[in-house]
């Protein structure tokens, strides 16, 4: 939706900082629209996501650092070069598509929306996009006042949401040395930082921490039991929902909806489990593990 109104009220030219997903989307929607896009990413941000962005036509580099120092080559671009700004919350209608998410949701749960909602927190942008659509809805009278109780996941090599609802603060301060596996949440510091903790706090909601060893182990889980090869950072919001049940957080009969952000085919260096190497004149039975 971005890129289409974009398209739409004449810009051929933008810029934008990402992770990998949006850069990748941002791109290919661009070369549809015949729009030069400009995207800087971190250098560690998966290969996958470096391919759609060069593939796609886009005029692409790395950084030797995060998002956030993406994000500031951006800014001086926009300006010295006249680019349209992409960058999260700098133009509206990345969050009207956002609002999609939650469009399909109230429908899909035929109007009566999920007690909890779990989502991978980077920028947040889903979260406030949900959110907005969901009282969008209850305004046109589609759904009741009822609103889920919204959950912001975090990595905890990653969690400064976390440690700004925690401490009761309105916005979260700069996350030094960030990292996890999760690459898609590794945002030392949101732009709407205080629009995610306002509304998670407004919905009776929270904020939860996951160290990167039970990422991996419920990403696996996850995508074993679904048959959906979820991203790390989905298996960060079933480690997450699983830590509030045990605390209580979350009650019994309660519907609770994860939501995830990407495949895990974007993630080829994450270490999974390799499969033993057999002989080719083996004939002994393959054993099934998880």
């Amino acid at each position: 939706m971005g890129v289409s109104r974009a398209r739409e009220l004449g810009i051929r030219e933008f810029a934008m900082p990402t992770n990998g997903n949006a850069g990748g989307a941002w791109s290919a929607y661009a070369a549809r629209a015949g729009m030069t896009a400009h995207i800087i990413m971190p250098e560690s941000a998966p290969n996958v996501n470096r391919l759609e962005t060069v593939m796609a036509g886009a005029d692409a580099y790395l950084v030797d650092g995060l998002i956030s120092d993406a994000g500031k080559i951006v800014a001086k671009a926009v300006v010295s070069e006249g680019w349209f700004d992409a960058s999260t919350l700098k133009e509206p209608y990345r969050i009207e598509g956002k609002k999609t998410m939650g469009f399909e949701l109230a429908e899909q749960f035929g109007w009566d929306v999920p007690d909890v909602i779990v989502y991978p927190t980077g920028g947040g942008v889903g979260l406030i996009g949900i959110d907005k659509a969901l009282h969008e809805l209850h305004a046109l009278g589609l759904i009741s006042s009822k609103m889920p109780r919204m959950v912001a996941v975090q990595a905890a090599g990653c969690a400064p949401i976390v440690e700004a609802f925690d401490r009761g603060a309105a916005e979260s301060v700069f996350w030094n040395d960030a990292r996890t596996v999760a690459f898609g949440i590794t945002v030392p510091k949101a732009l709407g930082d205080f629009i995610v903790l306002r509304l998670v706090r407004e919905t009776g909601g929270t904020a939860v921490a996951i160290g990167d060893d039970a990422i991996l182990e419920k990403q696996r889980e996850l995508t074993a039991d679904e048959g959906i090869f979820v991203c790390p950072e989905g298996g960060a919001t079933l480690a997450g929902a699983i830590a509030l049940r045990e605390r209580g957080w979350i009650r019994d009969g309660e519907r609770v909806l994860l939501i995830n952000t990407g495949l895990g085919v974007k993630y080829p260096d994450v270490p999974y489990a390799s499969p033993p190497l057999l002989a080719r004149d083996a004939t002994v039975p393959i054993p099934v593990t998880r």
